[in-house]
């Protein structure tokens, strides 16, 4: 769909600052519904109008829920990509935010996708993976200070030092786990993410976290055209790096990626190249054939993406062929 008209909209936690393009009109409304509503009203949006602004997060997420349900066609864009598409620029305020995303959404017009927000239940599975994510960190970081503890210090476990931080330890195994319960219980509940995850954890490597990962992320497998673009998302995929006969690099992934679901699809490839007779074969016969020991973990990365949004694409489990043969 093509569109006439785009509106941008800077969000901040109290306001909003909006500008419509084409008229060239700016007006500020306060970041909740009475706010929204009067925004709807002072836009007139009949005809193909979109409005345009950044993800962030909380504060971006109440109008984003308004102008779904009001059935307005709008497009949530990374800060960084249209910081980066705007060219050399200097000064920044809402006004002048608001009115870049107009312009860049107005550029974009004929190729810019109207953002569909995830259900309910994805939103709640990120916000579990989130937590998770948060609380394993911490227990990491009482692990490593205990293993110095009883390592260098010498101190005796019934030592305060040592004795309070191994509770902590405890008890964030113990929330780690009714997180995880309650992620299983919102799959179990859903009858599509139920046949969906049973899909994707079909593949060798793939469990319980990185599976509701595949689900957040691509939400339901709407948001990727195919696997080659997540993968470019997770940051394994390689790129060229060629310019005439002076620039000709190795082929290697980019930083821009998200780096927890890279670190989760390392684990899957790792657990299957232990524990998938296919993979295993396929890993010792490329380190035999001399070839570099991260980049073949990087192909099995790869492999367990492209499997996993096969069998969805299939609707019918992923087969070990290996077992036939």
């Amino acid at each position: 769909m093509v569109f006439e008209n785009t509106i941008g909209i800077d969000v901040s936690k109290e306001t909003i600052d909006v500008h419509n393009h084409l008229t060239g009109a700016k007006k500020e409304f306060t970041n909740n519904n009475a706010g929204f509503k009067q925004l709807i009203k002072w836009s007139d949006p009949t005809g193909k109008l979109i409005f345009c602004f950044e993800h962030t997060g909380m504060y971006s997420l109440p109008l984003a829920v308004f102008l779904s349900t009001s059935k307005q066609p709008f497009a949530m864009v990374p800060g960084l990509e249209v910081k980066r598409s705007l060219g050399l620029v200097r000064g920044k305020n809402d006004r002048i935010d608001a009115q870049r995303l107009a312009r860049y959404a107005y550029l974009r017009r004929e190729e810019i996708a109207p953002t569909t927000l995830p259900s309910k239940s994805i939103n709640k599975l990120k916000s579990l993976l989130n937590l998770r994510a948060k609380m394993v960190r911490q227990k990491a970081g009482y692990q490593a200070t205990l293993r110095e503890l009883r390592t260098f210090a010498k101190i005796p476990k019934k030592d305060i030092l040592y004795a309070s931080q191994d509770k902590l330890i405890e008890e964030l195994n113990k929330q780690i786990k009714r997180v995880e319960d309650e992620m299983k219980d919102i799959i179990k509940g859903d009858k599509e993410l139920n046949r969906l995850f049973s899909l994707i954890t079909s593949v060798k490597g793939v469990g319980l976290i990185l599976g509701t990962s595949f689900l957040v992320y691509t939400n339901c497998f709407a948001a990727f055209d195919n696997w080659r673009k997540f993968a470019s998302y997770s940051g394994i995929a390689p790129f060229e790096y060629q310019s005439g006969s002076s620039t000709r690099a190795p082929r290697r992934v980019h930083h821009f990626a998200n780096k927890g679901l890279k670190a989760l699809l390392s684990n899957a490839a790792t657990t299957s190249i232990q524990f998938n007779p296919e993979m295993k074969l396929y890993y010792q016969r490329r380190l035999q054939e001399g070839k570099n020991k991260m980049s073949t973990i990087n192909i099995i990365r790869n492999k367990i993406v492209a499997r996993v949004f096969a069998t969805v694409k299939r609707g019918t489990p992923y087969v070990q062929t290996l077992a036939y043969a």
